[in-house]
């Protein structure tokens, strides 16, 4: 596949780049992070109105731009690069993408428009188990009248302690792996939920623990088939690896730059370390694992788009998503790690940015399944031809 950005895509990169470079500097992103929401009520605003990115990929007829996946993935590899602190990967790339693709026509017609309007959502399915297939879905759900009741606790879920909008899964009794499983939409203020923030190595972006005992939900809360919708999940599931591997991507990118600058500066032996062939040769392996992980990535974003739109390239999401996942995740760890490494001494320090992007390499290096999971996911799909979620 020959890929080359657009006019309009290069557009778009530019002007994330261009404002992101503005508004999530170094001081941002430590005041943000310091907050237990995470991040700036107003400067999500101004996204939200000035720039519409909440609506990039959602469709025109719901009041969106109507863009794709690879517009969409331009903007959080800028988003990456800048560790910018906003609700903006749990309501689109989460909420927006499980509304796309398991949501009702009324659902979408509901909830999308209410997104456009600045409303943030996220997606809760995993418990503390340490999973992230089918079986990290604990939480059951049984029909109570018309309805539904859901009991059972959910971890790591991406801004949950702020989201407005819970998209869910649940699993009916005496079930187990892909089946039985439904998903819910519903307001995060319904009674018997109880949302706890959940502080964690990487504070620039929150998660939080979901607890719901006893909550019940209309009918009209379920998105799809009842007990069905594993497959649904699954395709939201490897949506969102592809929009981690775009925010890795970034920041490995970031990482290799404030490393260069950094050498550039350093003197040692009345020379700039940047000087020493041993540190070129490392500074170079960072940029071919960038280099690298940018082309798993953007063809992964090139089949995210098919399988969203429906064609025929998307039945590859599965195998393009844990490609780059698995590689973007070891780039990012990677960079970073020989980031801190060329930096010396103050490249553990609070002061230097580099140790912030180490963070949020190994953060989003086992969120969704590291790099081990989806080798062995793709091991198996290609030596079993199991079509593996």
């Amino acid at each position: 596949m020959d890929f080359a950005f657009t006019d309009e895509q290069q557009m778009i990169r530019d002007t994330a780049e261009s404002f992101l470079s503005e508004v999530s500097t170094s001081e941002a992103v430590r005041a943000a992070m310091a907050t237990e929401r995470g991040y700036d009520s107003a400067l999500w605003e101004r996204v939200c109105q000035e720039m519409f990115w909440q609506a990039i990929h959602i469709p025109e007829e719901h009041g969106g731009m109507g863009l794709g996946y690879v517009e969409l993935v331009a903007m959080l590899e800028q988003m990456g690069r800048y560790l910018f602190c906003s609700p903006f990967f749990s309501t689109v790339c989460l909420g927006v993408n499980a509304l796309l693709v398991a949501g009702s026509e009324e659902q979408r017609a509901q909830y999308l428009p209410e997104i456009v309007a600045g409303k943030t959502a996220t997606l809760a399915y995993a418990a503390a188990n340490g999973g992230w297939g089918s079986d990290a879905v604990t939480a059951t759900c049984a029909a109570d009248g018309e309805g539904y009741r859901i009991d059972g606790s959910y971890r790591y879920v991406t801004d949950g302690h702020t989201a407005e909008l819970l998209m869910v899964a649940a699993r009916a009794d005496c079930t187990a792996g892909d089946e039985g499983i439904s998903l819910f939409v519903l307001p995060a203020d319904t009674p018997g939920i109880t949302r706890t923030w959940l502080p964690t190595m990487d504070q620039t972006r929150k998660q939080a623990e979901l607890v719901f005992d006893g909550v019940t939900v209309g009918g009209d809360a379920l998105m799809g088939e009842a007990g069905r919708a594993w497959p649904q999940l699954a395709r939201v599931l490897d949506l969102a690896r592809v929009a981690v591997a775009a925010d890795q991507v970034g920041g490995a990118q970031q990482s290799l730059d404030i490393t260069v600058d950094y050498l550039q500066e350093r003197v040692q032996f009345g020379r700039v370390i940047a000087s020493y062939q041993a540190v070129k040769h490392k500074a170079a392996d960072m940029m071919l694992k960038v280099e690298a992980g940018r082309s798993a990535l953007y063809y992964a974003a090139c089949v995210a788009d098919e399988a969203l739109q429906g064609g025929s390239l998307g039945e590859g999401l599965v195998e393009a998503a844990s490609i780059a996942k698995a590689y973007c995740s070891d780039a990012y760890f990677f960079n970073a790690g020989c980031g801190i490494q060329l930096h010396g001494g103050v490249g553990f320090t609070s002061e230097y940015d580099i140790q912030l992007y180490f963070k949020r390499a190994k953060s989003t290096e086992t969120f969704l399944g590291d790099a081990s999971w989806h080798r062995e996911r793709i091991a198996r799909q290609l030596l079993d031809g199991e079509a593996v979620a």
